[in-house]
């Protein structure tokens, strides 16, 4: 029986990478760092901000990441005042609310910024459960996060889908033992099943997601 939808955030719920990107290129362009397209999905996309900064900025201090961090996370909050959710998101999750299935979120983002963006897309109040990188010892890829959500929401893993859009965010989810989405915001269908997804949708209009959330509710 299907008791929860558990998102991520940036490229799931919303199609932020580009403004990320931005805001990443503003605080990394004077330290000589070019952030490019290719360079945000190798060694960005879905990655925590301390693994990301020790990888590109490899001869600063801890403190230092956490500085960068906190000035590119500002800048992205800066530049994120008009994304909108991602098509199919606000029809799904009512379609979730009217069958009684719970919400929630599980993202490598800090609390600020997952603040922010639900407010900016307008459905703060509709996840019953938030996880931020804070409040967990370890970020995505590890399992963590989606442990911690199935915990609160106080369900097992097959009593949920996940829906993600980067490599760690579905090894995540499957490490977690959740059927889970590739959202195609970034990687193609088959990088996302190469990495475990059961199935890979464009937006939340799609028919593949549909058959498998009616046959789960009707189970």
């Amino acid at each position: 029986m299907l008791k929860a939808l558990i998102f991520d955030m940036d490229g799931t719920l919303v199609h932020s990478d580009p403004t990320h990107l931005e805001a990443f290129a503003e605080v990394l362009g004077p330290e000589g760092v070019v952030i490019d397209d290719a360079l945000y999905r190798s060694a960005i996309i879905g990655r925590t901000n301390d693994a990301i900064f020790a990888s590109l900025l490899p001869h600063r201090t801890v403190e230092e990441h956490e500085d960068f961090a906190d000035r590119k996370e500002a800048a992205f909050r800066r530049r994120a005042l008009d994304l909108k959710p991602l098509d199919g998101l606000v029809e799904l999750l009512d379609w979730a609310e009217s069958h009684g299935i719970r919400i929630a979120l599980v993202t490598n983002a800090p609390v600020l910024n997952a603040t922010h963006m639900l407010d900016v897309l307008g459905i703060t109040e509709r996840f019953a459960v938030k996880v931020t990188i804070e409040q967990v010892e370890r970020g995505k890829p590890d399992p963590l996060p989606y442990l911690t959500a199935l915990e609160r929401l106080g369900i097992g893993s097959e009593e949920a889908v996940a829906f993600e859009d980067s490599p760690s965010g579905m090894k995540a989810a499957k490490g977690a033992g959740l059927f889970s989405f590739g959202v195609l915001t970034g990687l193609t269908a088959d990088d996302m099943k190469a990495l475990g997804a059961d199935g890979t949708i464009e937006t939340f209009r799609d028919p593949a997601l549909w058959e498998i959330l009616e046959r789960r509710v009707a189970a």
